[in-house]
């Protein structure tokens, strides 16, 4: 497997936001500022054990904000073993390699209203796009589902003067008429309204059942894990031409791309291989292609390939390679 140039970071601080939660804040060793991002934007962090998973940055670009990056990391009893890690071997103090941050859900300047849904620890990705909209004027609404009071990561970031007019919360255990219905809120779409969601996999397709009406180039998802119900990554066999490099590769039913790609000597970054992150994707025929990927709009697809999952949908597939 391939990897994008890493560089490393001291844990300088580690809290408890809920029972689940924890928020890791990453500094330069050195004290240097560490690589610009947008809000949105994400990195991956290699852990002890030999895991690496993607985590968003929860704090909105600024100058104050250079200098350390913000994650939170919820404890999952399902998980692989990354979000244990973190919570049970990373200490502050500790070095960690991290790749540079990336963006595959950024904020879509055309939009004339921002409406953020965050669900649980969906809510980081979304608190940095709030902290960025508030700080520029934008018009949003953030929409934050928790559980109750206990289990609400941010809490105090969320309260912020610039956040709390444009905050709307719904608690499962709270006042039921504070409680947001998804059908009601989506059931109307304003002019240049953009959705942005981010959260645990029920809660996103709840979300999509709901905005289902809503045009697919206004509606924006983060997912933390493939769906369920993802196809699988085989199929039948098909070839790559690489335009740019004028060969042909085969991709046998049983493998992906990137892995035929490697095998020939061409070198293809990957991070997620599960269609999440964009480490993969690369220009190419979209049209032509049969997309398992949860990163690219509909637009996108025209003209995009997330390599780590999806394949041809006949016997060839274009790249720009």
């Amino acid at each position: 497997m391939s990897l994008e140039r890493t560089l490393t970071v001291r844990v300088e601080r580690i809290s408890r936001q809920t029972p689940e939660i924890l928020a890791f804040e990453l500094a330069h060793p050195w004290g240097r500022p560490l690589p610009s991002y947008e809000a949105g934007a994400h990195i991956d962090v290699h852990m002890p054990g030999g895991f690496s998973r993607q985590y968003s940055l929860a704090r909105a670009p600024s100058s104050a904000s250079a200098r350390r990056y913000v994650i939170g990391v919820k404890r999952e009893l399902s998980s692989r073993g990354g979000s244990a890690s973190m919570h049970e071997r990373v200490r502050e103090g500790d070095l960690l390699p991290i790749s540079a941050p990336r963006n595959t859900f950024p904020l879509r300047e055309e939009a004339a209203h921002h409406l953020l849904l965050a669900g649980g620890i969906g809510m980081t990705p979304l608190l940095a796009m709030a902290q960025a909209l508030a700080g520029r004027g934008a018009a949003f609404t953030l929409c934050v589902f928790a559980r109750s009071e206990e289990h609400l990561a941010f809490a105090d970031a969320l309260r912020a003067p610039s956040l709390a007019p444009h905050l709307r919360l719904h608690l499962d255990q709270g006042d039921a008429s504070q409680r947001i219905d998804l059908r009601s809120l989506l059931a109307q779409r304003a002019p240049g309204t953009h959705l942005y969601v981010c959260g645990p996999g029920g809660f996103m397709q709840a979300v999509r059942d709901a905005a289902a009406h809503w045009p697919e180039d206004a509606l924006h998802a983060e997912y933390f894990a493939a769906p369920t119900d993802a196809g699988a990554a085989a199929g039948l066999p098909f070839t790559l031409k690489l335009a740019k490099r004028g060969i042909t590769v085969p991709v046998a039913a049983d493998q992906t791309a990137v892995d035929a790609l490697h095998e020939v000597g061409i070198d293809i970054p990957v991070s997620c291989q599960q269609g999440l992150c964009g480490t993969c994707v690369v220009e190419g025929d979209g049209e032509g292609a049969e997309h398992r990927d949860f990163c690219l709009t509909g637009s996108e697809r025209r003209h995009k390939v997330a390599l780590c999952c999806s394949r041809a949908k006949g016997l060839e597939l274009e790249l720009q390679l």
